[in-house]
């Protein structure tokens, strides 16, 4: 589970930086899903009118923690469900 989480985390800011970067180009959806993170961030963060520093920083925290945990879920799903197909098929032999 600690290297889901921590797999999830470093997937979440490649994720996040991969998204940034190409976000002109890509369709929306596809940004969303890539990055859930970046979404998130920007419905939250224009509500205060701060200084950029603030602004920026909160930016980062909510997507970077947003995806790290979007990524750890799929990455802990993932490794469920291959531990069931894993015994599943040593129960059948």
């Amino acid at each position: 589970m600690l290297v889901c989480a921590a797999a999830g985390a470093v997937a979440g800011f490649v994720a996040l930086a991969a998204a940034a970067a190409s976000e002109p180009t890509l369709p929306a959806i596809l940004v969303a899903v890539l990055s859930p993170g970046l979404r998130a961030a920007e419905l939250l963060v224009p509500g205060r009118h701060e200084s950029l520093g603030w602004t920026f920083g909160w930016f980062l925290r909510i997507a970077i923690l947003t995806n790290a945990l979007y990524y750890s879920v799929l990455f802990s799903c993932a490794a469920s469900l291959a531990k069931w197909f894993l015994r599943r098929g040593s129960a059948k032999t």
